[in-house]
Order: structure tokens, then sequence, then C-alpha cells
């Protein structure tokens, strides 16, 4: 999709379709000549907060879509749902363009930047498709471009350049979720990092023989029982100085988790293709940042490897030596993404970070727990801990703190190694958080669990949380 500004006003919009709120399209309607038209639809549809009704005309627009109710509450859930109604009629229009009157949908204590951030990021998730595999491919939508009508165009076009960057983020990340795991392996992974690379952006694919002479035993754990090798892909960006200290953020990419030889059930075994959407948010947001041309230096790391059953595979019981020197107990194989985090995080401390941020669809607990409306948040830093959920609050891309008090690292005691892990079934995704706390002492450091709402059943993925961490980058950069 193609975003673009516009100025002027609503009447003299040269567009195939002009968006309007329920409160002014009598107006506007009868400024363009067909108010009776409006008048019999509006007594015709319902007057409630995320309806959309239609009306035709014979000149341009041809159609104005209608929105919301006349006495529209200024809130941001009211401006959300109008705005994700509108996303849907939007993408299944007949028309090459449509244009969005922002400037007349009142929120309280939200500019135009935000409105139009959150506007054009309910159309791209709406419009939003993967068929890839499908032998008879869906008619393609014939919408092609949505612009903003606003007064102050400056800001228009600042976040319409942010929106266009994060449109191309979530893409990536949704279509490298999607992927069918027999494509999408850890070499598959490694190859979407470097088609990152470009001017400015260089990407490094560590091996496996690479990974055992940097000792990373936990993350060699993983891949023992499969004949697909593990990949290490560091996608590094430098829009700032070389001196400024960069912000890591690293993803577990098991691009298909079995549980190993604690096999999963058929209940949940078939959704485990989505347990990379952690690496596929992290370069969904390296490539959202790419795009901007943000002032600040980043680090993508994806930590790649499929988790299978075989005659190599890791058994509960097994003691790993990670990259940090520590041991750890092997419980439970099929908790195997803190595994593969713990050495990446640990490798991260050679490039001296400002910030460190791992994401990860790393427990069932975090779905019992939030659902799949906000992603756990854990973190050792409060000022990294309060921008992130602000960020996750802007973008409507949620996230929520949970504890992580020293008295739960008791559960990952071993009687035989420095750790176990797992700690048990209480606390399940607070005990994940506390095993990769250990791991990042070195720097402030957040984890996001995102298991819930990484991806909807029957629908694929969500993209989430790229939202977040592009709105937390582009608050870092300002």
């Amino acid at each position: 999709m193609k975003y673009s500004t516009k100025t002027g006003n609503a009447t003299s919009a040269t567009t195939a379709c002009l968006v309007v709120p329920r409160s002014r399209a009598t107006a506007i309607a009868e400024a363009l000549g067909i108010g009776e038209q409006m008048r019999l639809t509006l007594d015709s549809t319902e007057n409630k907060t995320g309806h959309v009704a239609t009306v035709f005309s014979s000149g341009k627009p041809s159609r104005l879509l209608v929105v919301g109710k006349q006495d529209e509450a200024k809130t941001v859930a009211a401006f959300h749902k109008n705005m994700q109604a509108v996303a849907k009629a939007v993408a299944k229009l007949n028309v090459a363009d449509a244009t969005l009157c922002l400037d007349d949908f009142e929120v309280e204590d939200k500019n135009i930047h935000w409105k139009t951030r959150i506007a054009l990021a309910a159309i791209s998730h709406a419009s939003y498709r993967f068929d890839a595999y499908k032998s008879k491919k869906p008619k393609a939508a014939k919408l092609r471009r949505v612009a903003v009508l606003a007064k102050d165009r400056t800001a228009a076009r600042l976040a319409v350049r942010h929106a266009q960057a994060l449109d191309a983020g979530l893409a990536l990340a949704k279509d490298l979720g999607n992927q069918p795991p027999n494509v999408c392996n850890p070499t598959f992974v490694a190859e979407a990092a470097d088609a990152l690379a470009t001017d400015g952006v260089t990407v490094e694919v560590i091996e496996e023989d690479a990974m055992a002479e940097l000792g990373m035993g936990a993350f060699l754990s993983v891949t023992k029982g499969t004949d697909t090798p593990a990949k290490m892909s560091i996608v590094r960006y430098q829009g700032a100085a070389a001196n400024e200290a960069p912000c890591v953020l690293i993803g577990k990419g098991i691009t298909f988790d079995s549980g190993g030889i604690n096999l999963k059930t058929n209940a949940s075994i078939a959704e485990m293709k989505f347990d990379m959407c952690g690496a596929a948010s992290v370069l969904g947001v390296a490539k959202a940042v790419i795009d901007a041309q943000l002032p600040i230096n980043l680090i993508a790391i994806t930590a790649a490897a499929e988790n299978m059953p075989g005659g190599r595979a890791s058994r509960p019981g097994d003691i790993v030596t990670t990259m940090s020197g520590r041991t750890v107990e092997i419980l439970n194989t099929d908790a195997e993404g803190r595994l593969v985090l713990c050495d990446a995080l640990t490798y991260a401390e050679r490039f001296k970070p400002r910030v460190v941020i791992d994401v990860a669809t790393l427990t069932g607990a975090q779905v019992v727990a939030l659902g799949s409306q906000a992603s756990a948040l854990y973190a050792n830093d409060e000022g990294l801990a309060d921008a992130l959920l602000a960020a996750g609050e802007q973008s409507s891309d949620r996230l929520w703190r949970m504890p992580m008090w020293e008295e739960y690292q008791e559960q990952l005691k071993s009687t035989c190694a420095d750790m176990k892990n797992i700690g048990g079934s209480a606390a399940g995704s607070i005990t994940a958080a506390c095993f990769l706390s250990r791991f990042a002492k070195a720097f402030p450091w957040a984890h996001l669990d995102i298991a819930g709402p990484s991806y909807k059943k029957d629908k694929g993925s969500t993209g989430r949380p790229v939202s977040a961490l592009f709105q937390y980058l582009l608050d870092s950069a300002s």
C-alpha cells in the first residue's frame, strides 16, 4: 500500500473515496451536492461507534464512507474502533485510492501524527494477505493508495513516512511467521536477514561450527535432533555515530518446535511453525528502522534452530555448558527457547549495548496469564520498562509488566548443575524470564514473551510486537 498526505478541505479532495466521521457527513455531502442521499443513508443506518455506511455519488469522490456516531466520544478507544472498521471497509473497496479526513476525527490529547499512525497501521493490518501457496490466487485488491487529509502536513508527512516503514516491517514479520516449516527453516531465516543488507547495513551469519568455538553449548543442544543446521544472524544498522552504543534486539527463531524428546501434544504441535515469531518480529523491526532511516544504531540478532526428536537429540537430564560458562540441567526439552536465547544474550555483551531486548514465543504460561491482548514484559531496568510500556500504549500494541522477584529464582535451583531450564508448573512465564535474567546482568535488559499475541489461530501471524518496538525506537531516536 502506498501512503501519502493531502492538504485542503474535504469537499475539494481529489479522490475516489472519502472517509469522514458521521458528525461531519451531512455538511460535506451538502457541499458535494449529495445531501439527500446522505440523509437517507444516515436515517437507515446505525448510529454507533465502529459502524461504517457508504454513500455513492456520480461525481468525485464516487463514494463517501461514513463512520461512527453523531456525537462521538473523543476517546482513544472510540478512534481505534472506528479506524479498524474503516480499515476493513477500505480494504474491500473496488477503487484505486481513498482519502481519510483525519482532522475531522477528534481525539482528546492526540495530534495528527498519532491519528495518522494509528489509522494507517489499521489499514496495513486489514489489507495484509498471505496467499503464496494458493494454487488459485484470490483476486487482488484494487485499492493501492491511501492519503491523509490534514492541515498540519509536516506532521502528517512524518507520520506517513513512519507508517510506510512500519507497513513494510509488519509485512516482513507476518510473511516470515506464516511460512510453512518445510520452507522456513533456520537457513531461510538467515536468508531473510541477509536480504536486509544495503548501504549502512551489514549482515553476518554464524554457523554451528563457529557456535561450538564460541562455547554455545545451550544453543547447540536444541539443534542436535534435527538434520537442519542452526543459524544465528546479526543485522547491523548504523544510523548514528559509530561510537554511539547500539540497541540490540534478539529474536527466538525456533522454526518448528516439536518439543524434542518431550514431544508436544497433537492439540498444539500444528501451530509450532509460529515459534519463530520472535525472530520474525526482530527482522520486521529492523526493516522498519532501515526504511525509516532512524538516527540510531541497531543490532538485530536471530537465534534460529529447529527442535526435533532424534537419535542425537538432547534428553531430559542432560547437562550443557552455556557460552557464559554456567551449566544448565535440561529437565524439559520443550523449554528450548531460553537455551538459544541465553547464549545469544551472552554474545550480545560484545556490542556494549545501550539496551538489549529479547522477543520470544517463550511460554504457554504467558497465554494463560494474559491471553492475546498483551505481551508479557520483564525488565531489570525501570527506565527501559517504562519506555516500552509507553511505546506499547502509544502504538496500541500493548505490553504488561510482570514481576521478577528474587524469590522466583529459587525454582531454578538444580542439585547437579548451576541451574535447571524449568522452574516447575507454577509461574512458568516468570521463571523463564528469571532464567534469562541470569545472562543479562551486563546491560539494561527487557524480555517480551509474545506467545499469545504473536499469532491468531486460523488467521496467522499478527506481526506483534513490531509496532511497539518500532515506536520505542522512534521515541529513543527523538
